[in-house]
């Protein structure tokens, strides 16, 4: 979900300095629960100041401009207005910068310096690569909606014609067609075990990300839902696919989307929702906060006091009202909050001003507007087409037994004839085998994707599309 979407871009233009170099590749190792990013800074001097680009190399992200920051008295500060992230930090004599990276409310450590790092290959057994048992072709399809070009890959059977086909909805994030994640490709290693059992795969960068054109930042589920649209109508123009077993599979916020585009879409044959939501995104995050702080070794007064904040501000926000009394009502509510947490509780350098305008970038961000205020069910009881729901176990994120009841519940209401709920043991967010379900246990686990979860949906989808 969107606490896990970290990361990313910046330009950089410094206005003045005369203390020390700053120019050339700056490295540094962003540390969240266990998790490592590798982000590497490329700064070049200019007329007017300095511009820089910045690398994610581990979420293949590379070459992205910066937008605005400011170097004066060997202090580095930059800021990203969407998604809000802010880098404060202090270049030493011995030519590294010591700083802080912020985003969504957060503080992580993340010190630069001009040593590159290098990461332990990982293993990720289930990989495929080249030469494929199927047709592979990386495609374009056009969202007419926003006038916007999508780039992906279609994989096909070679044997047979008219073949049943799935569209891959990615989670929150911008995410390639490979939903590429804490070193895995789960997108990758699922179309290749669909496509290899005679189901043909459409897989595609989100909008805004790698090859696909449009803007991400700014973008709500809402319309990441016309991009699935326009995926569908695309497959009807294809010969090798059977333009009546059209079906979506959605994971997390895809999981959310795909009962958007069907309950509207009569030529949604059918949708597999992977960890998707039931409730309405405001009790999501609550229950993800408490059960990943418990996880982590928060007290029970901790989870407590924070499901009180976090609840506060949620209300605001469900509440029906306009942009700028929606900031006004949360820079009112956060004042009075964060006003009672001792300075030497924030992060380094960090002021409460800056704290509470961190948190207010957050809430106040579109995505995370329509998020906390939508509620599936309606929508849910508007599907009329097959439907399977899986979920894990030890999932931390979007809790199995709350949201597979209500997303069941919802279905039943509409009157759904043909509904498959499965719980799965072990399995955490990103359906691996995991101890806890932690995020921190992504990146650690060599297992991309349950093969027993894989076989479950490609065995619903077979029974009924063969």
């Amino acid at each position: 979900m969107k606490t896990l979407s970290l990361l990313l871009l910046v330009s950089l233009f410094s206005i003045t300095t005369f203390a020390q170099e700053i120019t050339g590749q700056w490295n540094g190792l962003l540390k969240v629960q266990g998790i490592q990013l590798r982000l590497v800074f490329h700064i070049e001097k200019t007329d007017d100041g300095y511009s820089a680009t910045m690398d994610s190399p581990d979420q293949k992200a590379f070459g992205i401009p910066a937008s605005s920051a400011s170097f004066e008295d060997d202090k580095l500060n930059i800021t990203i207005a969407s998604p809000p992230i802010v880098y404060e930090g202090t270049l030493g004599d011995d030519q590294k910068i010591i700083g802080m990276f912020k985003q969504g409310g957060q503080f992580f450590p993340l010190n630069l310096s001009r040593e590159e790092f290098k990461m332990a290959a990982q293993k990720r057994p289930q990989e495929p690569s080249p030469p494929f048992a199927y047709n592979s072709e990386d495609i374009i399809f056009k969202n007419n909606q926003v006038g916007i070009s999508l780039a992906g890959t279609l994989t096909t059977p070679k044997e047979g014609s008219k073949s049943p086909a799935v569209i891959l909805i990615s989670g929150s994030g911008a995410q390639n067609r490979d939903s590429e994640l804490m070193g895995h490709k789960p997108f990758l290693v699922l179309s290749d075990y669909f496509t290899r059992n005679g189901i043909a795969v459409l897989r595609y960068d989100d909008r805004g990300t790698a090859k696909s054109e449009g803007e991400f930042a700014g973008a709500t589920s809402e319309d990441f839902a016309s991009d699935v649209q326009a995926a569908v109508a695309y497959l009807k123009t294809r010969k090798e696919i059977n333009p009546e077993q059209i079906g979506l599979f959605g994971h997390s916020e895809g999981g959310l989307i795909a009962p958007m585009v069907a309950s509207k879409n009569e030529d949604v044959a059918f949708i597999v929702l992977i960890a998707g939501p039931g409730i309405r995104g405001d009790k999501i995050l609550l229950a993800q906060q408490e059960l990943i702080g418990r996880t982590s070794g928060m007290t029970d007064t901790q989870i407590a006091e924070n499901e009180t904040m976090n609840k506060g501000a949620f209300d605001i926000v469900v509440k029906d009202q306009s942009a700028e009394k929606l900031k006004e009502n949360l820079t009112a509510y956060m004042t009075q909050v964060f006003n009672k947490i001792p300075a030497e509780s924030l992060p380094q350098g960090m002021t409460k001003s800056a704290f509470i305008d961190a948190q207010l970038s957050q809430m106040t961000d579109p995505w995370m507007q329509y998020f906390i205020k939508y509620d599936p069910a309606p929508t849910l009881e508007k599907v009329t087409c097959p439907v399977l729901a899986l979920n894990g176990e030890n999932d931390l994120q979007v809790p199995s037994k709350l949201n597979l009841d209500a997303i069941r519940t919802a279905l039943k209401k509409g009157e759904n004839q043909d509904i498959t709920t499965v719980e799965l043991p072990g399995l955490n967010h990103l359906f691996q085998k995991a101890q806890t379900g932690a995020p921190s246990e992504y990146s650690e686990i060599e297992e991309t994707f349950s093969t027993d979860a894989m076989k479950i949906v490609a065995d619903w989808i077979k029974e009924r599309f063969n």
